[in-house]
């Protein structure tokens, strides 16, 4: 293989893969072999003020490479998977238009599907029917709304989780506003973006070969960032009186969990192993997506059979041997 092959120009390259698994990292240095801008698909990164927990590339990072969608949003602000593919297509067209090769880098599989297949048109939002849905989930919980759900749309109730309330609401009030299911909604839309008929997209996913391992990356950068101040920085979206837990951006995992914390509600201890093992629940999510995968996925492993880890450069020249396939 050779290290100086080129890409088309109209190429995408999409960087998925569970939480802790070496996305950054890798697209980062893909940028020594390519000309590269760095798209970030992640539900978190869009909000300011969400550095520490959600793992946003650093200013030496984005100094490096070019990112985009970071910091776009204030955590009082929602971003949806729609506001996602009205940014990501702008942000495409831009990049290459200067010659460079967008990345699109993260976990947040939805926003992936939503812009590969582009989106059903939905209802509009109804306040009162979700002020409804709301009251009917204080009183007997977000498992009775799932219940509700999967009586009327088992589709869409088995790709989200009971504690999602965010989606689970969203779901039933398109159900409660338009009497039709989401999924019914969908049946009915293009099966791709017609935006991408133009690309050539490359799709990798990034991961260690064993779920131990994952576990363990995940419980340790969770540690790493309380050391560096990941609580404090809850403390401070806190102390804003602005914000509140049913925001998306204080929904984000980990800082749903601190943000109880801080409304004295569990001790430090208990927010710190929920936080884990919400991550480790986001990362099943994650693969669970990409193992269902219905467009060609080429798996990057950070494993050897024998489990043993790779590093970075090893990591990089597996990605490139991937790339080499579509050289020109």
């Amino acid at each position: 293989m050779s290290n100086d092959f080129q890409l088309a120009p109209n190429t995408l390259i999409f960087l998925m893969g569970p939480t802790a698994s070496g996305k950054t990292s890798l697209a980062i240095n893909l940028a020594r072999y390519f000309p590269i801008e760095i798209i970030s698909v992640d539900s978190a990164l869009v909000y300011r003020g969400l550095d520490i927990g959600s793992a946003k590339p650093t200013k030496e990072e984005r100094e490096a490479v070019p990112h985009h969608l970071i910091d776009i949003c204030d955590p009082s602000e929602s971003f949806s998977a729609a506001d996602f593919c009205d940014q990501v297509q702008k942000t495409v067209v831009e990049i290459t238009g200067r010659g460079k090769i967008p990345v699109l880098a993260g976990g947040t599989m939805m926003y992936f599907r939503a812009f590969l297949d582009g989106l059903a048109q939905m209802p509009e939002a109804d306040e009162e029917i979700r002020a409804q849905i709301e009251s009917v989930a204080q009183e007997l919980g977000w498992t009775e709304i799932h219940r509700r759900l999967a009586e009327v749309d088992p589709q869409t109730a088995a790709e989200i989780h009971p504690n999602h309330s965010q989606r689970l609401s969203r779901a039933y009030e398109v159900y409660l506003s338009s009497g039709k299911t989401m999924s019914q909604l969908r049946a009915v839309q293009p099966k791709e973006n017609s935006f991408l008929l133009n690309y050539q997209i490359i799709q990798l996913a990034i991961c260690p070969k064993q779920r131990a391992t994952l576990h363990q990356r995940i419980e340790q950068r969770l540690r790493q960032m309380v050391a560096h101040g990941f609580v404090e920085e809850v403390e401070k979206l806190f102390r804003r009186g602005d914000l509140n837990e049913k925001l998306p951006a204080i929904r984000a995992v980990g800082y749903r969990q601190f943000w109880n914390y801080c409304a004295g509600e569990c001790s430090l201890d208990d927010a710190t192993e929920k936080a884990i093992i919400a991550t480790r629940q986001l990362a099943k999510r994650q693969l669970t997506w990409l193992r269902g995968w219905k467009d060609p996925l080429y798996w990057l492993y950070t494993q050897e059979e024998s489990g043993e880890n790779l590093n970075d450069e090893q990591i990089l020249f597996k990605a490139l041997r991937i790339l080499d396939q579509f050289a020109i």
